[in-house]
């Protein structure tokens, strides 16, 4: 049986696994499902439907699966948040659930959520991510993998960070963050994710590629839309495609290029 304090609640329409652990005075409402090996910490509650895979070490106060704040949503509305496995997510953290019917706010595997963090209504985060304390990620934000959000980040609707991708502390962003860049200050972009990039097992000749496609499109002096059609004169690697797939689809708040 899953081990329960005394002084939790826990609704008899809650599915846990047996051996999920939770602490004092946490609540989980009826509808949520806690996947084996998951612990909960005191004060913690998990609300909205919220599934949640293995492994999952949810800490003190971090409230799951709470209405959106969107002051057009209907509190009736069937909609959830969804977690994968193996995720840490430390205390104070909120994660709201979607704001649309059948919607899920998703966070994948093996992500690092520290003290404080926010995420939005419809977030979707990939995998093996990094938010330090106090970062705040608004509604539908799209995360790829092995991004690094520097404390007190905060991040506006809408846009996307592409994977490897790294943010200075206290940045404001409000355009999409390219794949392998480093980010800091007003929608500013510091070059590429280097050491990112090395730890991420590419190759040299991969890396050497990434850093022609950035230079093409961020300091080659012209325009992103005549570096985008100068791009399709050559084969690139995939790394090196995927910055210029992010450059050709960005979201509706544009690219940040400066």
């Amino acid at each position: 049986m899953p081990e329960i304090h005394a002084t939790a609640i826990v609704s008899e329409s809650a599915r846990l696994a047996e051996d999920v652990t939770v602490g004092p005075f946490a609540m989980i409402d009826a509808g949520v499902e806690i996947g084996r090996g998951c612990t909960v910490g005191g004060h913690a509650w998990i609300t909205g439907g919220t599934v949640m895979g293995t492994g999952n070490a949810i800490g003190y106060g971090t409230i799951i699966g709470a209405d959106p704040q969107d002051n057009s949503f209907d509190p009736a509305t069937k909609c959830n948040v969804v977690i994968g496995k193996d995720n840490r997510i430390r205390e104070y953290v909120t994660i709201h659930r979607s704001a649309s019917a059948g919607g899920s706010t998703t966070v994948g595997d093996s992500n690092f959520l520290m003290t404080g963090v926010h995420l939005g209504h419809d977030v979707q985060m990939g995998n093996h991510n990094n938010l330090a304390n106090n970062v705040l990620l608004a509604g539908h934000i799209v995360l790829g993998d092995y991004i690094f959000l520097g404390g007190g980040g905060g991040f506006h609707q809408f846009i996307q960070i592409g994977d490897y991708a790294i943010v200075q502390g206290n940045a404001v962003v409000s355009r999409d963050v390219p794949p392998f860049c480093m980010a800091h200050g007003r929608n500013a972009l510091a070059g590429l994710n280097v050491i990112g990039l090395r730890r991420g097992g590419f190759t040299a000749e991969e890396r050497r590629d990434i850093k022609r496609a950035y230079q093409l499109l961020f300091r080659g002096g012209g325009n992103l839309s005549e570096a985008l059609i100068e791009s399709g004169q050559r084969e690139w690697s995939d790394g090196a495609r995927k910055l210029l797939d992010a450059a050709r689809l960005p979201s509706r708040k544009g690219m940040m290029t400066g």
